[in-house]
């Protein structure tokens, strides 16, 4: 069996020496070819880099399942040909292409440009880095029929990624996604790319564009006054290398906080994240040096935006003044009963509102909503999904808000992607606002699982690289659906969803009925007796197997938060030691 895989990924390898490809690429499949140890060849080889549902994303280097100037070329060739079939009574197509801080992005990002207008197809190419936001938002303003950001979002500096956007700002879902994918495919050979761009095609922007996309995030905000009252607060941010850096400190202050402090080291753009191990704000490590910064100053907040400025983690101050992070789960919560709040105190709450989550984020969301009378719907993990049903409710009811645990918020649809640009101007206000009540954010969230009831949550993810790591996570998978544990942590489980088969089993009854979802997603959840929910599921984006556990109590008052917060953790341990992860 490995004798027959090096023999298919050396003939693969030999069709890249004798093809169209650069010297500099030759040279280093020969590298591989000639090295005692093909581990390198088979993984550049195995496999033709997956243009998936989401675009690209992968190790940069050479070889077909490596991001280069050749699988990013198939891509965008693949699309090419895809917008010129379904837009064909168009007189002009158009796209928007930016891209990250990342190694190699603006090389992607300009041989992107260059393919696309090779095929007349018109570009607005950003002039440098932008935040994956801005890329959505210009799609929405210029009315193209698609965008590409090269990014790898928050994956270590090793990755570099393609995500494709359609003409609504959203990330491609069916039937695009699969229309898309067969078009890509059927590119076999460079001689089959057009890399010869035209500079007459390719717009370039820039500054014009950050001002019209920061001036429409400040249509968002809810509490001026609280900001006026408040605009010494002391806020530390932190890009983390990232592109952040430029329009987030930039967007504090224009909304009117004088007090924004930048950790000088993080400030500095670079695809190597020299001051973090990973550039990811779910990490505690990525934030470090912004609380750090926060003692120093004794801020009211820390904000960090990940490399391409979608995702947001930010820390407070708790109840003995120590620095906590605060996680996804609990700051898209904070978003939802703050902007359900605020608009309900303005007389600006409407029957048609509606807010979106995903269905590994926590129920508390749904809690919120139900109790203010705001209709909440479920979707799958990603913003393409939030985006989707923002397009089927658009004209008929009203979006204001929505987001997901994985430390992702959308607050307004003028962008149809994850935006931390407007996430750190609103997060901003709403510590204002908790401070003109006499609050700091840290008392708000507790005060708001006093009144929702406390839920904890924790994700786990288990990696598993390469070839053996994905079968290992297909078994995995296949494990949890034919042997399903009958409890977790003592809970008998009551309730079994499969989107796979897109069944919701009671087990009790035995009975089963139809979930409502538009596609299979490879996701299984279990509910047990005591409301624990446990959800499993392959990363789509990276070589993990990821595990959401959430549990709840009731919580009486802020003096018992200490105390049912370690119950919860406890009864957290529990549950990992029944899954065995």
């Amino acid at each position: 069996m490995e004798n027959l895989l090096l023999n298919q990924v050396t003939e693969k390898a030999n069709l890249w020496l004798s093809g169209n490809y650069s010297e500099e690429t030759k040279k280093e499949v020969r590298r591989m070819l000639d090295s005692d140890d093909k581990t390198e060849l088979i993984e550049s080889f195995y496999r033709d880099l997956e243009f998936g549902t989401g675009g690209l994303r992968g190790i940069m280097g050479t070889g077909s399942n490596r991001m280069n100037i050749y699988t990013v070329g198939a891509a965008t060739q693949g699309l090419s040909n895809y917008l010129k079939k379904n837009f064909a009574d168009l007189p002009q197509i158009s796209v928007a292409v930016g891209h990250d801080c990342r190694n190699n992005s603006r090389l992607f990002a300009e041989t992107a440009a260059d393919i696309f207008s090779a095929n007349g197809i018109k570009v607005y190419l950003f002039d440098e880095l932008r935040p994956t936001p801005e890329i959505s938002f210009a799609i929405r303003y210029f009315g193209c029929q698609s965008g590409v950001m090269v990014t790898a979002s928050h994956n270590p500096r090793e990755y570099n990624g393609y995500k494709a956007y359609w003409n609504d700002g959203a990330q491609i879902i069916s039937p695009h996604d699969i229309n898309i994918i067969a078009e890509v495919e059927k590119i076999k050979s460079p001689d089959e790319i057009h890399f010869a761009g035209n500079k007459n095609l390719i717009e370039t922007i820039g500054e014009n564009i950050d001002k019209i996309y920061l001036d429409k995030v400040k249509t968002i905000l809810l509490s001026p006054d609280a900001i006026s009252r408040n605009k010494d607060l002391k806020i530390v941010y932190t890009p983390i290398h990232g592109t952040g850096y430029r329009l987030i400190p930039r967007e504090l202050k224009e909304i009117g906080f004088e007090n924004v402090i930048t950790v000088p080291e993080q400030m500095v753009v670079s695809g190597d994240f020299p001051t973090v191990t990973s550039p990811n704000p779910e990490e505690p490590a990525a934030l470090d040096m912004a609380i750090k910064t926060a003692k120093e100053f004794d801020a009211d907040i820390v904000m960090a935006s990940d490399p391409d400025a979608d995702r947001m983690g930010i820390a407070v101050k708790d109840d003995k003044n120590e620095w906590i992070l605060v996680n996804g789960n609990q700051t898209c919560m904070l978003f939802t009963y703050y902007i359900i709040t605020r608009k309900r105190q303005l007389g600006a709450l409407k029957p048609t509102d509606f807010m979106v989550k995903t269905i590994v984020t926590t129920e508390l969301e749904k809690v919120i909503c139900d109790k203010n009378g705001v209709e909440l719907f479920d979707c799958y993990t990603g913003f393409k999904w939030i985006a989707a049903v923002v397009r089927e409710l658009e004209g008929k009811r009203q979006y204001i808000g929505g987001g997901e645990e994985s430390y992702g918020y959308m607050p307004a649809d003028f962008v149809r992607d994850k935006d931390a640009v407007a996430s750190c101007s609103l997060m901003a206000e709403i510590t204002a606002w908790a401070k003109d009540n006499g609050k700091t954010l840290f008392e708000l969230l507790q005060d708001i699982y006093v009144e929702y009831g406390f839920s904890k949550e924790k994700g786990i993810s288990i990696v598993r690289k390469g070839k053996t790591g994905a079968e290992e996570i297909v078994a995995m998978m296949k494990n949890y659906r034919e042997n399903p544990p009958k409890e977790i942590a003592g809970s008998e489980i009551v309730e079994i969803k499969d989107y796979q088969t897109l069944l919701k089993t009671d087990i009790s009854t035995g009975k089963t009925e139809k979930l409502d979802y538009p596609v299979p997603s490879n996701v299984l959840q279990y509910f047990t007796a005591d409301g624990t929910k446990v959800s499993v599921r392959p990363s789509g984006t990276e070589p993990k197997i990821k595990f959401y556990i959430e549990v709840k109590s009731p919580l009486a008052s802020r003096t018992d938060y200490n105390k049912v917060d370690a119950k919860l953790t406890e009864k957290i341990e529990s549950v990992r030691r029944s899954l065995g992860v």
